[in-house]
């Protein structure tokens, strides 16, 4: 017991913060404040949309860019790194919104936080590198379509309507604008959108999202037009942290969604820190550490109100871009947002939600990267099929739903391809190589044209390559069964490169069925690592029993002659006027 809290404790100490963390805040400090300056820009109206798009409202949003991103940036796996409200996570939250309310979404915040810490703990961050790219590039797509779909209703200023599933809100909001145009919303929004997405392509460097947003705000008010609905009151700083949110008892009614949540919140973060390090030379972020500053994050932005968070790719990518050396520029944007929720909450509470409905949506279309979706949809049709069921399963289902069916897809899809790599060839009797397979008397001794041919029709060789496991077994088994009616099958199977269970079994059973049909069967070339398996179904005993194991082709052809001298077949080795020699020497191949 006391061995295990030691190792307890120590795995704990390795996911804290270290020296070497501590001295790379101070190398570059002007740089690092300049990129938390830029970054906390960017973020502001991405942190006051996503609050309001989660159904909690602006203030939510701030809550958790400041207290999540700061806890991030301190305890994160990612120097780089920029935690906050995403629109990822906003899916996830607007159904729990819808069902459990307010309370709810806190509480699966407080839960998912503690389960990404177990998930540290137990060393889990490393399997993030075997998500396929497709499904990342089609959860991507999808969740590109479905921000954009969620600002519709801000977008053309009319009411959120009812319903958790985002297509039939978007329908909804449509025919209710087209009931009651609001030009003045939808003239907003497209406005933002647009200086946005322009913008970007002109000067990359320039934050135009906050831009927009100030001329949107400062024209609205200036021309005293209505139907730009703004963000409405927020409170002056953050409230105290508080646990009055939390019901034990729904606790496990809201597992489900937790789950959700801390899968998503990984998944996106430890991406999000992936691409931190493509766009850095030398850096490398910890996943496990990342994992546990998300989960530290999660746990502390409910007490004050936060949504959960996750690593933003976007605000990530605005901190590399513009110089960032440490984890310094991350915690100096969450200290620019808690100033401006302190200093300045009045002058945000007149944003209109129809600009930040604009931001959002030019987030989305800039989420979708068309070169990299080109690209997949060319590489395979199998990539093409994956991205775009995970899309689709995104927009129509929840993201998690969407991850596992295009993970499941994925395996099936890859354990197909690597099941036809299985190979069963039947491999030529070579003249040449008889008199070193049999040791003749003299060398150059060959055998005759009527010996070769006899053995020939007796004996048959197959070669197995590649995987032999349970997604191609069967087939396997199929070819197998069918050999012609010969009196020895030699099996090769130095070039199986993995076999399970199901494998072995197959094997057994072809190996019964043709010694039923009175054929011999002989193996040669049993790798060491494929013995256990072999030994654990019987496959071993049986072949010693009925025909054989030997270490190499030469010995199993050798045994095969003998064999078939017993059958009578041939005159044995020593028969008068009958040369020393035996079974071809199977061709390398």
């Amino acid at each position: 017991m006391t061995s295990l809290l030691s190792r307890g404790r120590s795995r704990i100490v390795s996911l804290l913060p270290s020296r070497a963390d501590l001295v790379g805040m101070g190398r570059s400090p002007r740089r690092d404040l300049l990129a938390g300056l830029t970054v906390a820009i960017v973020a502001l109206p991405l942190a006051l949309g996503f609050g309001v798009s989660s159904g909690l409202g602006a203030e939510a949003g701030l809550a958790t860019a400041v207290v999540a991103g700061a806890l991030a940036a301190l305890f994160g796996g990612s120097d780089l790194q920029v935690s906050g409200p995403t629109g990822a996570m906003t899916v996830v939250l607007v159904p729990i919104v819808a069902r459990y309310g307010a309370s709810g979404v806190l509480t699966v915040g407080l839960m998912a936080g503690l389960m990404l810490v177990a998930l540290a703990v137990l060393r889990a961050g490393k399997y993030m590198r075997y998500v396929p790219a497709p499904v990342v590039e089609g959860f991507t797509l999808g969740i590109a379509c479905v921000i954009g779909l969620q600002q519709i209703p801000n977008a053309l200023g009319v009411a959120q309507p009812e319903g958790d599933r985002v297509l039939v809100v978007a329908w909804r909001a449509l025919e209710e604008f087209v009931r009651h145009p609001n030009w003045t919303a939808l003239g907003c929004a497209a406005a933002v959108a647009a200086v946005m997405l322009v913008g970007a392509r002109w000067r990359p460097a320039v934050p135009f999202s906050i831009l927009a947003v100030i001329a949107a705000t400062v024209v609205v008010q200036a021309a005293g037009l209505e139907g730009a609905r703004p963000i409405g009151d927020l409170p002056s700083g953050l409230p105290a942290p508080s646990l009055a949110f939390l019901d034990p008892g729904a606790l496990g009614s809201l597992l489900a969604p937790a789950v959700a949540v801390a899968a998503l919140a990984a998944l996106e973060s430890l991406l999000s820190a992936s691409v931190a390090d493509g766009m850095t030379v030398g850096r490398r972020h910890d996943p496990d550490r990342e994992l546990f500053g998300q989960g530290l994050a999660n746990i502390a932005a409910p007490l004050f109100g936060g949504v959960p968070a996750t690593g933003a790719i976007a605000r990530t990518a605005v901190n590399v871009r513009t110089g960032a050396g440490s984890r310094l520029s991350s915690l100096s944007h969450a200290a620019v947002l808690a100033v401006i929720v302190f200093a300045a909450a009045p002058l945000v509470s007149r944003i209109p939600l129809a600009a930040l409905a604009g931001v959002l949506l030019a987030t989305a279309v800039r989420m979708v990267e068309v070169g990299s979706l080109r690209a997949m949809a060319r590489a395979t049709r199998s990539d093409a099929a994956i991205l775009a069921l995970t899309a689709l399963a995104t927009l129509a289902l929840d993201l998690v739903q969407a991850v596992v069916i295009g993970l499941l897809v994925a395996g099936a899809l890859a354990l197909r391809a690597v099941a036809r790599q299985a190979r069963l060839d039947q491999v030529p009797l070579d003249r040449g190589d008889l008199p070193q397979a049999l040791g003749c008397a003299r060398a150059g001794e060959t055998p005759t044209d009527e010996e070769h041919a006899l053995l020939a029709e007796h004996v048959v060789a197959y070669r197995i390559d590649g995987p032999l496991f349970f997604a191609g077994a069967h087939r396997f088994l199929l070819e197998l069964s069918e050999v012609a009616d010969v009196r020895v099958v030699i099996l090769r199977m130095s070039r199986i490169s993995t076999m399970d269970a199901t494998g072995a079994l197959v094997l057994k059973d072809a190996v019964e069925k043709l010694d039923r049909r009175g054929v011999l069967v002989l193996a040669s070339g049993i790798r060491p690592g494929q013995r256990q398996v072999l030994d654990s179904v019987g496959v071993l005993d049986l072949l010693r029993r009925r025909g054989g194991e030997y270490a190499t082709t030469p010995e199993a052809i050798r045994a095969a002659r003998g064999h078939l001298e017993t059958a009578g077949v041939l005159r044995p080795a020593d028969a008068p006027g009958r040369p020393a020699h035996g079974i071809a020497q199977l061709r390398n191949s």
